[in-house]
C-alpha cells in the first residue's frame, strides 16, 4: 500500500507575521506594542513576544549537524551526556581522597580538587590524594588558587609513571593568568614568564591530549554582575589572548586550543543560559579557525558550567535549590562537558554532608529521571531559542571587537575598559533589584516573615565582595559579589539589633475599600519584612480611630495606612495627627493627593516604583539601627 502524507490542517489559509500582529495591536486596544509586550534585555538586544519560522531564515549554520562546525549543536555525536562534577577544598590529602572515594560511589563522574594554599607537591602526594581512583574512568580537575602551583607538570608526570593509557585520562587545570589579572591587578613574575610556564605545560603534557593546562575562568565575570553577553565577549577575548600569545611564541594553534577549557558561570536566565553555550560554540569555532589551525577539531569549545553565586543568598537559602536547579537544566541543554552544582549553602558555609548530596542529586535526577544526557541539543529549532543564541552572538561579538580594538584582551584590561563594562552593568542590575525590576525572591520579594539569624555575625564575610587585590596591584580589579548583598546587610543589622532591642513593627492600619486595603497592606507587609521587621495585617478598622488605637496598643514603631487613593485624601491626614509622632507614619500608595498630604506634614509614601533598598536604610536611620 503507497505510503501517504497528509499535510494537517490544510484547510486553514496561512497567516502571515503581520496579520498577527495586527490582531495583536487590536486586543492592545491602544497600548504600545513595544512598551508592553517587547522584553529590553540587559545583553543589548530586544526579545519579542512570539517568533516564526521566518525569523530562522537569515540564519546561516542551521544545517550544521552536532558534532560538526560551527559546533552550535554541540560537540557531541550520540548523545548528550556530561560529566557530574562535585569539588572537594583540600585541606587534608587522606581526608580529601576518602572523600573522593566516597562521592565516586554517589554519582559523580568528575572530581575538582581545590588548593587554596601554595604548598609545593609531590608526586608521592598525588599519589596520596589520588589513591585508588581510576583515572580511565573518572575526570580529575585541579583548582589552585595560586598560579605558582606545581600541581599542572606534577600531574603529567604521575599519569605517564603509572599504569594507565594517557589518551584515556581526561583532566583539566586552572592555569588562567590573564584571568587572575583581573582578579589580582598584576600577573606575578610578569606576562613574558606566564606565557613561558604556559609553553613548558603544554609540552610537558603533550602525551595526555585530553589534559586542559589553560584555564579561561569566564565565571569571574558572570559572579561579579556581568551581563550573558559581556561574560561570554570577555571570555572569548580572554582565550584569544592566550592563542594569539601561545602561537607567537611558537606553539601550534591547534595544541593552545585543545588545552582550552571554558569555566563559564550559568544565571537563572533560564533560555538566555542555554543560548549563551550554543552562540559561544559558535564564536570560538570561527575565532580558532581564524588561526588557520591544522586540524579543524582544534575548533571545539569545552565548556565546564558552574551555577553562579551572583543570585545566591543566605536568607531562606533553601531557595537557592530551585535557582541551581533550573541553572543546572540550561547548561545541560545548551550541551555543557560538565557542571558543577554548587550546594545551596555553599555562599556563607562549609558545605554539609546534605548539601553535597542535593546537589549531586539534582544533576543526577536530569539524567536518570528526566532523560537530558539522551538527545543533542534538545532546543535546535526552536524559534525562540535559535534566535536569542543569533542575537547573544552578535552582540558579544561586537563586545569582542571592541576589547580588540583596545588592543586586546591584556590592553583593555590595564585601560580599564573591561571593569567598566562589568561595574556599569553591575550597577544597572544592583538597580533593577533596589526597585524589584529584578527579583530575589526571599530577598527583596516575599521574604520569610518568621525567619531569624541566630548567629548574625557568622555571616559577616558573606556580605563582603571577594576582594583579591595584590599590594603591588597595576589595575583596578574585578570585585565578585552577590547581588543580595546590600538587603542582607539590612536585614543583618535588624538582627543584631534585636538581640538587645524590641524588633521593630510595622503595622498595617487597612481601612476603607476592601480591595485597596488588602492589596496595599500585602505589598506594604512585604517591603518592611525584607529589611527583617515584624509585620503585623490586619482585617480591617471600622474607623481611623479604631486603628490608630490599635496600632498604640500593639506598640507599633511603623504604622502603615492602606486604603484607596480617593479615601486617603480625608483618612491619611486624621491618622498622621491622630498617631502624632508616636510611630513614623507611612502611606502605602502613591494617590493622586500626595502633594496635598505632603502640605500636612506627611513624608513616607511606598509604592511599586519605590527604591526599596534606599527606603529602607531610610528606615533603618529614622529606628536608630
Amino acid at each position: 500500500m503507497a505510503e501517504k502524507y497528509i499535510k494537517l490542517f490544510n484547510e486553514f489559509p496561512p497567516v502571515s507575521t503581520e496579520a498577527w500582529k495586527e490582531k495583536v495591536v487590536a486586543d492592545l486596544k491602544g497600548a504600545d506594542f513595544d512598551r508592553k509586550l517587547v522584553w529590553r534585555t540587559n545583553e543589548g538586544f530586544s526579545v519579542q513576544p512570539y517568533y516564526r519560522q521566518e525569523d530562522l531564515e537569515k540564519l546561516g549554520y542551521l544545517d550544521a549537524l552536532p558534532g560538526e562546525f560551527p559546533y552550535v549543536r554541540g560537540t557531541k555525536t550520540n548523545n548528550n551526556d556530561w560529566y557530574v562534577r562535585q569539588n572537594i577544598v583540600v585541606k587534608d590529602l587522606e581526608e580529601s581522597n576518602k572523600k573522593a572515594l566516597d562521592v565516586l560511589m554517589k554519582g559523580v563522574t568528575s572530581l575538582g580538587f581545590v588548593f587554596n594554599d601554595c604548598a609545593e607537591l609531590t608526586v608521592a602526594d598525588l599519589g596520596v590524594l589520588l589513591k585508588d581512583i581510576c583515572l580511565e574512568s573518572v575526570e580529575v580537575n585541579f583548582v589552585c588558587k595560586c598560579q605558582t602551583c606545581n600541581i599542572a607538570g606534577l600531574f603529567a608526570e604521575y599519569v605517564l609513571a603509572g599504569k594507565w593509557d594517557p589518551k584515556n585520562v581526561n583532566a583539566s587545570v586552572s592555569y588562567d593568568p590573564f584571568g587572575n589579572y583581573l582578579l589580582y591587578g598584576r600577573i606575578k613574575n610578569g606576562v613574558e614568564q606566564a606565557m613561558t610556564q604556559a609553553q613548558d605545560l603544554i609540552a610537558k603534557t603533550a602525551e595526555l591530549p585530553s589534559y586542559r593546562v589553560l584555564a579561561v575562568d569566564g565565571k569571574n565575570y558572570g559572579n561579579a554582575g556581568a551581563s550573558v553577553v559581556q561574560e561570554l565577549a570577555f571570555s572569548l577575548a580572554q582565550g584569544a589572548e592566550y592563542l594569539s600569545s601561545l602561537s607567537e611564541a611558537g606553539v601550534a594553534v591547534e595544541d593552545v586550543a585543545k588545552n582550552i577549557k571554558f569555566n563559564l558561570s550559568v544565571s537563572a536566565n533560564y533560555f538566555m543560559e542555554i543560548a549563551k553555550l550554543r552562540a559561544g560554540r559558535l564564536l570560538w569555532a570561527q575565532i580558532v579557525k581564524a588561526y588557520e589551525p591544522k586540524c579543524e577539531c582544534g575548533c571545539k569549545m569545552k565548556v565546564h558550567a558552574e551555577t553562579g553565586s551572583w543570585n545566591k543568598t543566605f536568607y531562606d537559602p533553601y531557595v537557592n535549590m530551585l535557582r541551581t536547579q533550573t541553572e543546572a537544566m540550561s547548561a545541560a541543554l545548551g550541551g555543557a562537558d560538565s557542571i558543577t552544582v554548587l550546594p545551596f549553602n555553599a555562599i556563607y558555609e562549609d558545605p554539609t554532608t546534605f548539601s553535597d548530596r542535593i546537589a549531586r542529586n539534582q544533576q543526577l535526577l536530569l539524567k536518570e529521571e528526566s532523560h537530558f544526557d539522551k538527545i543533542v541539543d534538545a532546543g535546535a529549532g526552536s524559534y525562540y531559542i535559535e534566535e536569542l543564541t543569533a542575537s547573544i552572538a552578535d552582540e558579544a561579538w561586537k563586545l569582542f571587537l571592541e576589547v580588540q580594538d583596545n588592543g586586546g584582551f591584556l590592553a583593555a584590561a590595564k585601560a580599564g575598559f573591561i571593569q567598566t563594562k562589568v561595574k556599569e552593568m553591575a550597577a544597572k542590575r544592583d538597580l533593577n533589584v533596589a526597585t524589584r525590576r529584578e527579583n530575589l525572591l526571599g530577598i527583596n520579594q516575599f521574604p520569610n516573615f518568621t525567619e531569624r539569624l541566630e548567629k548574625p555575625e557568622a555571616v559577616e564575610d558573606a556580605l563582603k565582595p571577594m576582594d583579591l587585590t595584590a599590594e603591588d596591584a597595576e589595575i583596578e580589579t574585578l570585585k565578585p559579589y552577590r547581588g543580595a548583598q546590600a538587603f542582607e546587610a539590612i536585614r543583618v543589622a535588624t538582627d543584631k539589633y534585636a538581640e538587645n532591642n524590641k524588633r521593630p513593627l510595622a503595622f498595617m492600619l487597612t481601612v476603607g475599600n476592601l480591595n485597596f486595603r488588602k492589596a496595599r497592606a500585602q505589598f506594604a507587609c512585604n517591603f518592611f519584612a525584607v529589611a527583617g521587621y515584624e509585620v503585623k495585617d490586619n482585617n480591617g478598622f471600622a474607623t481611623v480611630e479604631e486603628g490608630v488605637a490599635a496600632a498604640k496598643e500593639a506598640g507599633a514603631d511603623i504604622v502603615v495606612i492602606c486604603s484607596s487613593d480617593d479615601e486617603y485624601a480625608e483618612m491619611a491626614p486624621a491618622a498622621f495627627e491622630a498617631i502624632n509622632g508616636e510611630a513614623i507614619f507611612v502611606v502605602a500608595g502613591a494617590p493622586a493627593c500626595t502633594d496635598e498630604l505632603k502640605a500636612k506634614g506627611i513624608e513616607n509614601f511606598i509604592h511599586v516604583k519605590s527604591n526599596l533598598l534606599e527606603e529602607l536604610k531610610a528606615y533603618q536611620s529614622k529606628l536608630g539601627i
